[in-house]
């Protein structure tokens, strides 16, 4: 493995300076291939002599083209190896940059550290936390570059061999073009595959900047399956949606047996989502962070705005009943509501700064079907956490993901609606670089001690409003309007600045246009913690629920 030092010391603009000396010497090779081509023995030449002066002919060519190989061999992979050179550079850059925003120190080894925390005894585990977090990142981006600076050197290093030893793959003497394509085949460098199962998020961004623009391109055409794909998605599930509707007309019992009759509904299903994403991210200012077909449900992830350059970004997590394909058009219009409402409350507070939101539809909600979620008390009933324990893993991740691919941290705002509200509660029981979290419509956070809520104090909000019989239950923790811990934020009509503002009423009225709880949500995205509105009392469910402390196994 090669050190940082030694990377630090390698010189890419030298390699490619070599690009240009190898390239005259191959133009030589070609110029020196047509006088040969020019110069073979005249076909009316016929006996022994001229016998000998072919072969003999067809040896210096076959020589000639070689050549040509060998050294469009070693071109191609030095032209290569110093664009990705520079790219470890530009990536160990960033790395350092991140590093010198927080305080810390990237020695000549390689390793990180960070300076003695100046804290008070509150605050000191959230700042070792967070610092702790930074340094991981650094450290996971560098490995990255340093992974993809060995792995450059290493194939330079065997192409250079390779060529030396004339080992160039044969098929060079057919003609001169297939001595160029033999040699830009063999100098061809390899691009590495990400980090794999078990990565964080820091080293898969770290292995994506260590790339060239051209690798990142080749990435997506030869392999999107490593970063996920929209057109090869949809073709595997068309091909299974057909293999299972084979098999369900060779079946004299359809798909009683073989569960064949439920999983091509789920197919079905996705590809009605792949519709619904294609129309989504076919609007402006809209793209696709996350695409997966693995499960029963497709799931997706679309952003508004820009998620990697914003000032502000927030991330949505809906309830019970999500899919893609019945969910994702409304909840993305929702978000971007907030985004652009955001937007404007920030400029008239007289900020210039930008706001992105995203819609994550990342895991398998439960509720879609009434027998199998809703009446059953299986493990993907509503009334169980277990779906929630599957999907937090991914929206911690996914969070993480937002800080590591940047150079610089956005101010993160977490929102949870409903059941999305336990998922968005337990990834935040990990670190994850979030500012700010609102639950709304809440049945409990997967905790009754918000102090286990990875947030800075105070940057934990509850939104319940009057007559949501679900924010009332505290069935996954003690009911969030009760917590120590967590700020209420209103939802009934208030009047601000003269400017009457709706009230909320049920379970699902929180992103209601113009209302009191959406107004709440843009100024948390924003930041502007004084425009918030509070309540002033509790609702009928609260002063009954408000001794209640969630289900016996979450007592003391």
């Amino acid at each position: 493995m090669v050190t940082l030092e030694q990377v630090r010391a390698w010189r890419p603009a030298d390699v490619d300076a070599q690009v240009d000396v190898l390239t005259r010497a191959r133009n030589r090779l070609l110029d020196c291939d047509d006088e040969l081509t020019g110069a073979a023995p005249p076909s009316s030449w016929a006996g022994g002599a001229a016998d000998a002066a072919a072969v003999a002919h067809g040896d210096r060519v076959e020589q000639v083209r070689r050549l040509v190989a060998q050294v469009e061999a070693v071109r191609t992979a030095c032209a290569e190896a110093a664009a990705a050179l520079a790219a470890v550079h530009s990536a160990i850059a960033a790395a350092e940059d991140l590093a010198r925003a927080h305080g810390l120190t990237v020695h000549p080894d390689g390793t990180v550290t960070a300076p003695a925390l100046l804290t008070t005894p509150e605050g000191a585990d959230e700042a070792v936390r967070a610092q702790q977090a930074v340094v991981e990142e650094v450290v996971d981006r560098l490995e990255q570059a340093l992974r993809r600076a060995a792995q450059v050197d290493a194939d330079l290093a065997a192409v250079l061999r390779r060529a030396a030893q004339d080992a160039v793959e044969d098929g060079c003497g057919a003609s001169l073009a297939d001595a160029v394509l033999a040699g830009a085949t063999a100098g061809d460098l390899a691009v590495p595959p990400p980090p794999g199962r078990g990565a964080r998020p820091a080293d898969n961004a770290g292995w994506w900047a260590s790339l060239t623009e051209a690798e990142r391109a080749e990435v997506l055409a030869r392999h999107p399956q490593w970063v996920g794909n929209l057109d090869d998605v949809r073709a595997d599930l068309q091909a299974e949606a057909a293999r299972l509707q084979a098999d369900l007309a060779d079946n004299i019992f359809g798909g009683w047996f073989t569960h064949a009759d439920a999983r091509l509904e789920n197919v079905r299903g996705m590809l009605a989502g792949l519709d619904a994403v294609e129309a989504e991210i076919a609007l402006r200012d809209t793209s696709l962070l996350v695409l997966d077909a693995s499960g029963d449900l497709l799931e997706a992830a679309v952003a508004k705005g820009d998620v990697d350059t914003a000032d502000h970004v927030a991330v949505f997590t809906p309830g019970m009943g999500t899919t893609v394909q019945g969910s994702l058009k409304g909840y993305s219009d929702d978000v971007d509501e907030l985004r652009l409402l955001a937007k404007d409350i920030l400029r008239d507070a007289g900020e210039s700064q930008s706001v992105a939101t995203v819609a994550w539809l990342g895991y398998q909600a439960p509720g879609h079907r009434w027998v199998q979620d809703v009446a059953s008390l299986g493990d993907r009933s509503v009334v169980r956490d277990n779906a929630a324990q599957n999907g937090a893993p991914a929206l911690t991740s996914f969070l993480q993901g937002v800080d590591a691919a940047r150079g610089t941290d956005p101010h993160l705002t977490a929102l949870g609606h409903s059941y999305g509200s336990l998922v968005t509660g337990l990834a935040l029981q990990r670190p994850t670089g979030v500012d700010d979290v609102v639950f709304f419509g809440s049945p409990g956070i997967g905790t009754s001690d918000a102090e286990e809520l990875l947030v800075p104090d105070g940057h934990a909000f509850v939104v319940e409003a009057r007559g949501d019989p679900v924010a009332d239950t505290g069935w996954f923790g003690r009911d969030p309007n009760q917590m120590d811990g967590l700020t209420g934020l209103s939802s009934r009509e208030e009047v601000l600045d003269g400017r009457v503002l709706a009230e909320s009423t049920g379970h699902s009225q929180y992103f209601v246009q113009d209302s009191t709880s959406q107004h709440n949500l843009a100024v948390t995205i924003a930041g502007l913690y004084d425009q918030q509105v509070h309540p002033d009392g509790m609702d009928g469910g609260d002063v009954v629920s408000s001794g209640y402390r969630g289900v016996p196994w979450d007592q003391d």
